[in-house]
């Protein structure tokens, strides 16, 4: 049942990477580059959850709380500079 349960759980992030990596390449603005990379962020920091789980150790722990950061404080920082542009865009 175990090996059925990875089999599974492979196949969906290895689908939703590549979607996200899809997104990326041809996605006509910044924001969907920046959402996409996010996602993809997340689903390796799935992938390293679930090799803890199965494998019963906590050596991947650090890597994912450093994933989760960067993610998030990229996404903010994108969020801002764009936010800041359009405002620029709409003085003028």
């Amino acid at each position: 049942m175990k090996e059925i349960v990875l089999i599974v759980t492979a196949v969906i992030l290895s689908l939703a990477a590549a979607g996200a990596i899809v997104r990326i390449a041809i996605g006509p603005s910044l924001l969907d580059r920046v959402l996409a990379s996010d996602v993809l962020l997340a689903i390796l920091g799935a992938a390293l959850a679930i090799d803890m789980a199965l494998n019963h150790h906590l050596n991947n722990l650090m890597l994912l709380v450093a994933l989760a950061v960067i993610g998030f404080i990229g996404s903010v920082t994108v969020a801002r500079f764009v936010a800041e542009r359009r405002e620029q865009n709409n003085e003028s």
